[in-house]
C-alpha cells in the first residue's frame, strides 16, 4: 500500500467559459502540479465541483488523472455519495480505473446514526481500494467524533482521514488513539488535514500531511511548509504558515471553491467559471483578494 502523507492537492475542475469541462486544463494543471513536487493529488472533492458533475464527466476526468500521472504520485479519488449505493459504484469505479485510493464524505444531508455510518464505510472498504474518510460537517451536518473513527478505523481498508472537523482537539484524539498507535505497523492509519490553515498545527501533534486547497496556485510553497513540519523544522514552519497565511484565509472569502479558481484565473492557470449553483465572486471579495494577492509572493509559473 502506498504511503498517504505529504502535501496533496485538492484540484479544482478546470471550465471553459461555456461552462464545459476543460479536459485540456485539467491534464496541464496534474502535470504543473507534479512537476512543483507535490506528494498526491486528490481529484472530485469538493474544491472539484463534483455534485456538479456528471457521471460521464467524472469518468473522464479519473481517466485523465491516471493517464497524466502515470503513477508518478498517489491519486485520491473522490467517491463520496450521501446514497450508499452509489458510493459503492464509486469506489468500484475508481479501483477499476486505477486510483490508488478513494475519498469518502460523511454522507451528506441524510445526518446518519453512528450504526448507518459505520455500514456505510463498511461498504465503502469493501471493494479492496484503500479509503480516506473525509469528514467535514460543515458541508454534511454530521461530524465524526474521535470515538466513532476509532470504530470505523477498525474496518479492514480504512487507511486514514482527511479532516476538516476545525477542532483540534478532536484532530489530537484522533491522532493519539488510532493513528499513533499504528504508526510503523503494517497497517498504519494516515491523519491528513483538510484545512489550510490548521496544517502546522496537526503536523506538530503527529499528523502526516495536508489536502490542499491553496497548493492549486501555489504548490511549491505549500509542499515546503508540509516538508518543513514533518521534518520539525517548526521554525522554517511558522515563517511559512504566516508567509501563507493571508491566501488560507482568503481562499475561503466565499464559498470553495470560488476564490481560487478566481485566483488562478488571474494567474494564467486554466481554472475557468464555476458552474452553478455556484456562482463568480462578489466585487467586494474580488477586491479584497486583488489586494491580498498584489502584496504577496508571485504565483508560480504554469
Amino acid at each position: 500500500m502506498k504511503e498517504f502523507k505529504g502535501a496533496y492537492t485538492a484540484l479544482i475542475t478546470p471550465m471553459t467559459d461555456n461552462g464545459d469541462v476543460d479536459y485540456d486544463g485539467f491534464r496541464n494543471l496534474i502535470n504543473f502540479q507534479i512537476e512543483a513536487g507535490i506528494d498526491g493529488l486528490v481529484p472530485l472533492g469538493t474544491t472539484g465541483e463534483t455534485p456538479t458533475l456528471d457521471d460521464e464527466e467524472e469518468e473522464t476526468l479519473i481517466k485523465i488523472a491516471v493517464e497524466e500521472n502515470a503513477g508518478r504520485v498517489p491519486l485520491i479519488i473522490g467517491a463520496g455519495s450521501n446514497t450508499t449505493r452509489h458510493m459503492e459504484g464509486y469506489v468500484k469505479r475508481a479501483r477499476d480505473l486505477g486510483a490508488d485510493a478513494a475519498l469518502v464524505v460523511t454522507p451528506y444531508y441524510n445526518k446518519p446514526n453512528d450504526s448507518g455510518l459505520i455500514k456505510h464505510f463498511e461498504a465503502a472498504a469493501a471493494p479492496g481500494l484503500p479509503v480516506i474518510v473525509y469528514n467535514i460537517a460543515s458541508r454534511t451536518g454530521r461530524n465524526i467524533p474521535a470515538a466513532l473513527m476509532e470504530k470505523i478505523a477498525d474496518i479492514p481498508g480504512i487507511a486514514g482521514v482527511k479532516e476538516s472537523s476545525g477542532d483540534i482537539a478532536q484532530m489530537t484524539d484522533i491522532i493519539d488513539r488510532i493513528a499513533i498507535p499504528r504508526k510503523n505497523t503494517d497497517n498504519p492509519f494516515w491523519v491528513l488535514s483538510g484545512d489550510d490553515s490548521f496544517t502546522l498545527p496537526l503536523l506538530a501533534l503527529g499528523g502526516d500531511g495536508l489536502v490542499s486547497v491553496i497548493s492549486n496556485l501555489v504548490p511549491k510553497k505549500v509542499r515546503a511548509l508540509v516538508n518543513a513540519g514533518l521534518s520539525g523544522n517548526f521554525e522554517e514552519g511558522r515563517r511559512l504558515h504566516y508567509e501563507l497565511l493571508p491566501l488560507m484565509k482568503n481562499a475561503f472569502i466565499e464559498t470553495n471553491p470560488v476564490p481560487i479558481k478566481t485566483a488562478m484565473r488571474w494567474a494564467g492557470l486554466p481554472a475557468g467559471p464555476v458552474r452553478l449553483p455556484l456562482g463568480p465572486l462578489s466585487a467586494n471579495s474580488e477586491k479584497i483578494l486583488r489586494e491580498m494577492l498584489s502584496g504577496a509572493t508571485p504565483p508560480e509559473e504554469v
